[in-house]
């Protein structure tokens, strides 16, 4: 992934992504990756505002308008910039400043303080199976051990049963 200038401002990968937006949060599902991705209102927020042209300033102007917040430090908006990058949910990666290196979700807590807890950027992922190995059942006649496992769902006698 190419690194971008510090005075370029971030841009959202779009490509390979299927997008879902919730009310509080958004879940992203990377199809070149298999993975899945949950960012929560401040984290979806940032990923929203990177469009290329949106500098870090004023992505904390918006934050501070769209979660009506008296001040938002700019620490989240490179937290949440740090986790896309880090789950390539950006076009490109991202310096980050120094205050910023190596800092945990924890360390930024300490570092805000408790009342910016809320406003903390999460971005949640799991490693989805393929369409493949999501489809993949036991047929007729095979070992078992629940009814999941079974493509006709049913598993009589399990944990050691026989798909039926």
């Amino acid at each position: 992934m190419k690194q971008i200038g510090a005075t370029q401002p971030p841009k959202a990968r779009k490509q390979g992504l299927i997008v879902r937006e919730l009310p509080d949060e958004v879940l992203i599902y990377d199809r070149d990756r298999d993975k899945a991705h949950c960012l929560n209102q401040t984290a979806a927020l940032v990923w929203k505002y990177c469009d290329g042209e949106t500098s870090v300033a004023t992505m904390v102007q918006r934050l501070e308008c769209d979660l009506k917040a008296s001040k938002v430090d700019e620490k989240i908006v490179w937290f949440a910039l740090s986790q896309l990058d880090k789950d390539n949910l950006l076009e490109q990666s991202v310096p980050l400043p120094s205050m910023m290196e190596g800092m945990s979700r924890r360390q930024l807590m300490r570092a805000l303080g408790l009342a910016a807890v809320i406003a903390i950027p999460a971005v949640t992922s799991i490693v989805a199976p393929t369409p493949a190995q999501a489809a993949t059942c036991l047929p007729t006649g095979q070992a078992c051990s629940s009814p999941a496992q079974c493509c006709s769902g049913l598993c009589p006698g399990a944990p050691t049963g026989t798909c039926s």
